[in-house]
């Protein structure tokens, strides 16, 4: 605490007064630094924006998101599922899963369990010693689809699990510890992934762990086609599939077998046009797009308010938290006017529908008026239509009819535009390509990361500055109140003298 001395001068007063004079610099620094936070969080919320739109294209341009065709399933709709593709024909099938496909395996014949134990009890916890006993080796081995898989005595079975299904064997090791049976299971479908008791030089050679928990070559299961029988059932022409797998596609359907059905109770599939899954496709596009595109445009073409300089503590302190907002939300406006990013962004968009527009416009998708800036719109009655008489013209304009085209398409070019945006971003603000929503940390190398480091550096030397000039004017003004106390003191003792 300053006490102000005998002088009757107010020292704190003048000293506030001095530095305030001495803080403008300051302040603009201050406000400065705001102003380029303020810019960047501006960025930052574009850069969450575009990431959005092209992960949404990305989604849209590689999935079955514009498929126009649903299959439905009658009669026995526990035994297959039906999914249409967007080629799919409106052929009416019948469906007789005769039998399963499964894949090559082998499970012991009896219940795992610790030595001299009568009964199953082995838990996912148990070791290979408690199961071999006394007798137990150091060591044991696994050879399988030429792999050797070394285990130690003092593994528990969920380690022998664990350490079986990461070594790449293509398989997958379960225990089930209420019948207490160990089991391996190939991975994949098929004769060719059968599994095989081979060391990796792909020699017949005994598995000490398979032989610990009683399984021999005999009791591998080798791999096994479905039988599966469909029908047209307008012409009654039938055929038999056996797939090595339980899913197969017929007529642009991909059936999925879940259980037999038997000759009598066939899955009995219909497929038909319904353009709703593309129509909510499309239309979702279109409101990220024009919400993206309105963003930007706005960012452009905000009034900038020179006036309106961020405001210091010291204001702050004398106005009411509305009058604050007011003159904040003027402060932030126009920070991204005419920005040439923005700009560049804004073009290659709109270029990039403008080739589209033919196309675009024959099935109901305009841009407007020419003051909505490039807004799309969308006739939904002539959408729909088209998506119904032509769903493969529809889905060619967006998705593309080929691998060849995909890079042509509608979708895929819009989010080749928006990559190059975000490469400015990241090296002019350090945002993320694949943040959504604002939450990565910015990257301080970026140029307005180093222009920010700048800044606080020099707020800190600066408010290092002030404070040496705020104690050199206490001192000197204490100095001066100590000289001023002696010449009253010496004052008084003249006077006293010449009473």
């Amino acid at each position: 605490m300053r006490i102000n001395g005998f002088s009757g001068m107010d020292i704190d007063s003048m000293v506030t007064s001095l530095m305030t004079a001495k803080k403008l610099p300051l302040n603009k620094l201050t406000q400065q630094k705001q102003i380029l936070e303020w810019t960047r969080d501006s960025y930052r919320e574009l850069n969450s924006k575009i990431v959005q739109l092209s992960d949404k294209l990305q989604k849209m341009n590689f999935s079955d998101a514009m498929n126009t065709q649903q299959s439905t399933v009658t009669g026995n709709t526990t035994a297959v599922k039906a999914d249409a593709n967007a080629n799919a024909s409106s052929t009416p099938m019948s469906v007789v899963v005769s039998k399963l496909a499964t894949k090559s395996g082998m499970q012991t014949t009896n219940g795992l369990r610790t030595f001299g134990s009568t009964t199953p009890n082995a838990t996912t916890s148990t070791t290979l010693e408690q199961i071999a006993g006394s007798a137990a080796s150091d060591k044991y081995e696994l050879n399988i689809n030429n792999k050797t898989i070394t285990f130690l005595k003092t593994d528990s079975i969920q380690a022998v699990i664990g350490r079986i299904n990461s070594e790449g064997a293509n398989v997958t090791a379960t225990f089930d510890e209420i019948s207490g049976k160990f089991s391996i299971t190939a991975k994949d479908y098929g004769t060719n992934n059968n599994i095989t008791l081979t060391d990796s030089n792909n020699q017949s050679k005994d598995s000490t762990l398979m032989e610990l928990f009683g399984i021999t070559s005999a009791n591998v299961k080798v791999a096994e086609a479905g039988e599966v029988t469909v029908t047209n059932t307008t012409d009654n022409s039938t055929r038999t599939y056996n797939p090595d797998g339980n899913s197969l596609v017929v007529n642009g359907v991909k059936l999925t077998f879940l259980e037999t059905t038997g000759t009598t109770d066939p899955a009995k599939i219909t497929t038909q046009s319904d353009p709703a899954k593309a129509m909510e496709t499309i239309k979702s596009f279109v409101d990220t797009y024009n919400e993206l595109l309105g963003l930007m445009n706005t960012k452009m073409s905000e009034q900038k308010y020179r006036d309106f300089a961020p405001l210091t503590a010291d204001q702050r302190k004398d106005m009411k938290e509305d009058e604050i907002k007011q003159w904040e939300e003027k402060a932030k406006s126009g920070l991204l006017k005419n920005d040439s990013i923005l700009s560049s962004a804004v073009s290659s968009m709109r270029m990039v529908i403008s080739s589209k527009l033919g196309d675009l416009s024959s099935i109901g998708i305009t841009t407007g008026q020419y003051y909505e800036n490039g807004k799309l719109k969308i006739d939904e009655t002539k959408l729909k239509a088209a998506l119904t008489t032509d769903p493969e013209k529809v889905v060619n304009i967006f998705q593309g009819s080929s691998s060849v085209d995909k890079a042509k398409s509608l979708f895929s070019q819009l989010r080749s535009e928006l990559n190059a945006p975000l490469e400015m971003f990241v090296k002019k603000v350090g945002t993320s390509k694949v943040d959504t929503d604002g939450s990565f940390t910015l990257n301080a190398d970026s140029i307005m990361g180093k222009q920010l480091k700048n800044y606080n550096s020099r707020i800190t030397e600066f408010e290092r500055k002030m404070k040496d000039a705020e104690t050199r004017y206490y001192k000197q003004f204490t100095a001066m109140e100590t000289a001023m106390s002696k010449y009253q003191s010496q004052s008084s003792s003249l006077t006293s003298y010449l009473q």
